[in-house]
This record gives structure tokens, sequence and C-alpha cells, in this order.
């Protein structure tokens, strides 16, 4: 794409949605232009354009929500069509716009019924609306974006020419590394469960690991490790982050270990930061090579079949002057570019990007929702650690071979696999682990054989909880003639857990089995599930996770199990990949949990 400025006399050239939001964009389009053809009617017959008598009281009002960083801009806006007496429905337009996190409005708007303060919400990215219609919260209708902004690295000067700005380019693992490496640089980042810019950094950091390393599982070890490391640093959104910047050029400033060098932000961000008159020293962006991810800003109805029709007109008639030449005037003069994502060569050059960085390279396919979940749960349990009690089935099942694999059994597959499973964990993760059988302790099929506590954690001869607990899966084996009591075991878990949640960490159950419910005298299955739903809580939460191996699992029983607990079940087929699922399970759990 080339490097140019906007004319200021044109219009911005729309471009196709993406494939996902296809639907909704052909939805709004079609009824707002529907609105607006109506409108131009009344408008033209009723000699009510802008230039018509002044408004007195007569005025249709629009409440609209948007991402603080572009309030401002549609602030302007609005202020200039009151201004000039802009016309919809031949009554004034009279908008107002409040600036809200779009991560606090997202939580809002998935949880129904929500008050319909406004009609417009417009977030810094599509991913907030995606997060909504999958918790099926309030019904939105998303346009294409109405500006956009690149994700880089922003550096202050002293850093940026170490790191060779601007000649000297790099691709996201690079940038990772570099500012992930020892204490050379102090790299800052918004937190990604509540800022689009952390969390698309941090999925463009993934996206270059999966290409460059050997199978998913490394890939996912390098991105892990990165967002260990980032974490570190990480504030609570976008405005804070940038407040950890040196406030000027001082030397205690510039060498204090509190403040950041760098930090991975949007372009508009650094225009803002760079345009301010008490910003500190200006920003040097570095722009990763093989496209960068970017803030999107879609234009967004609100329960739009709630709207009145004079509502969904005035909708129309404000996205209408925010793409036309005044509006893209006023969202570049804040630092934005169009909603295409076309470079704009003086807000680059203002937001610190010079030749031979590639600003105006095409930006990256945006990652799936899916993708984002599990990237969100990486980040969670990074960040939260984690306090996990396994519960692993040792019935005489469980000694059956398992074909092509030299004659080792599902519970020495299922043993070396939980123990990978255990080194990828850190010390101040907490873990915990029960077996269970028909009868195995007494009248309980279950019984505890290491308690759920810090890894890190010492007892008094010196030796870890870590130590401990290895050796407990080590002494993992099949019961002779033992049942599975899965039900009981289930139920005396999870309530155990909830008697002690931690608060701060992930909390979860995972239960491995390779069978049914063998304990007649136990539980039913429709009592255990309402157990459940008694014992869950969404301020509380411990999703239960479980795995089945071998062919006897039964799986729509775990599918039930699960369910109130707002948990996962899954087939596994080889149990010696029980570690990765339970790994993938845990982040896709963490992904998914209200912030």
């Amino acid at each position: 794409m080339g490097r140019h400025s906007l004319p200021d006399g044109s219009a911005p050239r729309r471009t196709g949605s993406r494939p996902g939001a296809r639907r909704r964009t052909l939805v709004v389009s079609t009824s707002l232009a529907l609105a607006v053809g109506a409108g131009s009617v009344v408008a033209l017959r009723g000699d009510l354009l802008p230039f018509g008598d002044p408004c007195g009281d007569t005025s249709v009002r629009l409440d609209v929500a948007a991402s603080p960083d572009i309030a401002p801009a549609l602030s302007a806006v609005a202020e200039t069509a009151r201004e000039d007496a802009t016309r919809t429905d031949g009554r004034c337009l009279d908008v107002k716009v409040t600036a809200r996190p779009s991560h606090e409005m997202a939580d809002s708007f998935a949880q129904r019924p929500v008050d319909p303060e406004f009609q417009v919400w417009i977030p810094d990215s599509q991913l907030w609306v995606d997060r909504v219609d999958a918790e099926s919260g309030t019904p939105l209708t998303a346009a294409d974006g109405i500006a956009s902004s690149p994700i880089a690295l922003g550096a202050v000067p002293k850093t940026a020419k170490a790191l060779g700005w601007p000649k000297q380019s790099y691709t996201w693992t690079e940038l990772a590394r570099k500012a992930t490496s020892g204490d050379a640089l102090r790299l800052g980042v918004a937190d990604p469960a509540r800022s689009a810019t952390g969390l698309l950094a941090l999925a463009r950091i993934h996206a270059a690991d999966t290409t460059e390393a050997k199978d998913d599982d490394e890939a996912e070890v390098r991105t892990a490790a990165t967002a260990k490391l980032l974490a570190q640093r990480v504030a609570d959104g976008d405005g804070q982050i940038l407040a950890t910047l040196p406030g000027d050029d001082s030397g205690a400033e510039q060498g204090n270990p509190r403040r950041n060098q760098a930090l991975l932000l949007s372009e508009q961000a650094a225009y803002a930061h760079n345009t301010r008159d008490d910003g500190g020293p200006g920003l040097k962006l570095f722009y990763p090579k093989g496209g960068t991810a970017q803030l999107t800003y879609p234009y967004t109805l609100v329960d739009d079949g709630a709207l009145s029709p004079e509502q969904t007109r005035a909708a129309n008639r404000f996205m209408t002057l925010l793409g036309e030449p005044g509006g893209q005037r006023t969202l570049r003069a804040h630092g934005f570019r169009p909603g295409n994502g076309t470079a704009v060569a003086k807000v680059a050059d203002t937001a610190g990007g010079r030749a031979a960085q590639p600003y105006s390279v095409t930006p990256a396919d945006q990652p799936t929702a899916k993708e984002l979940r599990a990237l969100l749960g990486m980040w969670t349990i990074t960040v939260q650690s984690a306090r996990i009690s396994t519960v692993v089935d040792a019935s005489a099942s469980m000694g059956s071979p398992v074909p092509g694999r030299d004659g080792r059994s599902r519970m020495d597959l299922a043993r070396n696999s939980l123990l990978q499973a255990l080194a990828t964990f850190t010390p101040e993760d907490e873990i915990g682990l029960w077996k269970f059988a028909t009868l195995l302790d007494g009248g309980k099929d279950y019984v505890e054989l290491s308690p759920t506590r810090r890894l890190g954690d010492r007892d008094e001869d010196g030796a870890t909880h870590r130590d401990a607990l290895a050796a407990a899966f080590g002494s993992l084996a099949p019961v002779p003639h033992g049942a599975t009591g899965l039900y009981d075991t289930t139920l005396a878990a999870y309530r155990s857990a909830r008697a002690t949640y931690a608060s701060g960490k992930f909390n979860a159950v995972v239960v491995v089995t390779d069978g049914a419910n063998d304990d007649a005298a136990g539980i039913s299955l429709s009592a255990l599930v309402g157990e459940l739903e008694k014992l869950s809580s969404p301020d509380r939460p411990v999703p239960l996770i479980a795995l089945a191996i071998g062919p006897e699992a039964d799986e729509s029983a775990l599918d039930r199990i699960v369910a109130p607990t707002g948990g996962s079940a899954h087939r596994v087929s080889d149990p010696s990949q029980i570690h990765r699922v339970i790994l993938k399970a845990i982040m896709a759990a963490g992904g998914t949990g209200r912030r």
C-alpha cells in the first residue's frame, strides 16, 4: 500500500467487512440506507437542510458511548454538527459522546437486560462486539470501522536510538525477544484482559511464534514465556500505561526502574502523546515487519430493534458525518487513519514513524474470536497463577494397554503426561492430586494423595511441594477390581475446591477418567448436576474440566456435569497428550472468565 495522505477534499474509500461480520454489516447498512433515503426526501421537501432555520427547542438526541481515545474526535464532530444546525428528520442532531473503556462496556452489554443508556457504541476493536455476541448479551449490530490505528512499539529517543531507529526494523518475535531479554529494556503493555491493544499485540507475537516454531507446543511455550515477562510491567489500561513513561529527559526520570522505556501501543496513542505539551519525551515508533494488528472502531447500534425510527436515522446521520471529508479531517487531526487502514504520512510522522519503518504495510488479518479466547486464557493463568485440583481415575480399566504403545497402559501414559503438565506450572501455582475407584477408602471412592498447595512451598526437610506432588503422580497405579466411582468423587472434589477457593487465582478442578460411573450406591447423575448448580457461582468461578480417555468413557454424562460450572469436557484419544489438552482447556476457561 502506498505511503500517502488523503486529500482534504476526498472521502475515504470504504472496504468490505471481515467475513465474520458481513451479516451484521449488511443488516445495519441496509436499514440505515433506507432511513437516510427517507430522511433525505423529508429534508428536501421541507427545506430542512443544515442552512435552514435555527434549531430552537427541536432536536433529536443521540447518546454515544465511545472508547476514550476516539471520544474527543467524535465530540468535536458532534459539536460542529450542533454549530451548523445539522438536521435529521427535520430536527437538529444533538449527539452526546461519553468516553467509556471498551472492556467495561463489553462486560455491561454481556449481562442482559441492560439499561439502554446509549444508542450507539464505538469500541476500539471488533473483538469487544464479538465477545458480547459470544455471551448472547445485548443485541449489537456493527458496521465497518469509522477509523483505524495500527499497533506498534513506541520507545523514548535514547532507547529508540539504541534499537537502531529508524532504519532497523524487526519482526514481532524479534521485537519481543529484544524487549524481554535481560534488563536492557523496560517494556510496558496494557492488560490484555482490559485492552484490545494489549491482546492484539499478544496475538501478533503468538502468530509469529507459530510461524517460526517447529510445532504448536513450542509456539505456546514461547508465547507463554513472553507473556510472563510482559506481565511484570503490565498496567490496567491504555491510559495508565502511557503514565509509566518518563516525565522528562532528566537522568532521574530516564533511569527510574519504575518508568518504562518502551510501550506496545497504537499509532494514535503515540500521536496523542507526542502532541501533548506535557507528555514528556516524544516517542519513536517501530512498526513490525510482516503486518501489524490494528484497532478498528466499529460503528455499532445497541439493540437496534428497540430504537425508534428517529433514533435510527439520527444514528445514520452521525455515521455519515464521520465518513464525510470534514469528519475524516477531524479524525486525522486526532491521529487516526481512515477505516480501511490506509497510512496517512502526516499522522505516522507525528506519531514517531519514519522510513524505513514499514508503517504503510497492509495490516495483518485479525485473529479469530477462538484464537483470542485461547490467548486471553493463557494471559489469565500467566498473571493470576492457578489453583488446580487434579482428580485421576485409578479403576482397574486404567491398566488396559493402549494400541501401538508397546504395551504401555492408559495409566502409564496418563501419569507421564500429567508430569509433563506439572513442569509447566510456576512456584506460585497451587496444584493437588486425588485418585478414585470404588470403595477406595472405606466407603469412599476417593483419596487425596497430595493437598492443593503452592508448588514452591517447602516441608521441614527442605523438599518442595512440587517434589512431593511429582512423587504422588509417579505412584498412580490401577486398583485391582476397582470400578469407576466418578459421581461421588466429582462432587467431593468440587466441594473441596469451592471451600478452599483462592481469590486472585484461576481456580479449577480437572478430572481424568476412562469409564462411565459404576457406583450404583452413589449419587445419581441428575442429583450431581443439581448439586453442582447450587455450588457454582460467577463471583467465585471454579470451572470443572473433564478429560475422557478410552472408548468406555461417558462423554454425554461429562458434558452435563461440566455445564453448570462453566467448564468443558474433552475426548482424549491418546493419553500421552493429556498435558496438552489440560493446558488448552485451562486457557480456554481462563479466556471466558468475567473480569
